[in-house]
């Protein structure tokens, strides 16, 4: 089994309170999930302002198609235009010893 992994940091300098951020990151994740049926979370950066870490894992035995969808994410969180990215982290992963090969 392959695991793709990406995080995104984000910097939303517009973001006065944790409502207006969350605002933003649900508007994210919600355009993402309806387009693509992948799931987004915050995993870092919940307590701050204008800060926010986005993550996405992609499982499957197809190394292309796992990448090809994890980066159609990080497409979609740039294309939303709602802060800075900052960093953008990639990885793939083999998890067990059969299906697929990196």
């Amino acid at each position: 089994m392959l695991i793709a992994v990406a995080q995104v940091t984000l910097v939303i300098q517009h973001s006065h309170s944790l409502k207006e951020k969350r605002a933003v990151i649900r508007k994210i994740k919600d355009r993402i999930e309806a387009r693509l049926k992948v799931r987004v979370a915050e995993v870092g950066g919940q307590d701050t302002w204008q800060r926010a870490v986005l993550g996405c894992a992609v499982v499957g035995s197809d190394r292309r198609t796992i990448e090809s969808v994890r980066d159609d994410v990080v497409r979609g969180i740039e294309a939303a235009d709602a802060g800075e990215i900052v960093d953008v982290a990639r990885d793939l992963l083999v998890f067990g010893g059969e299906g697929g090969s990196p």
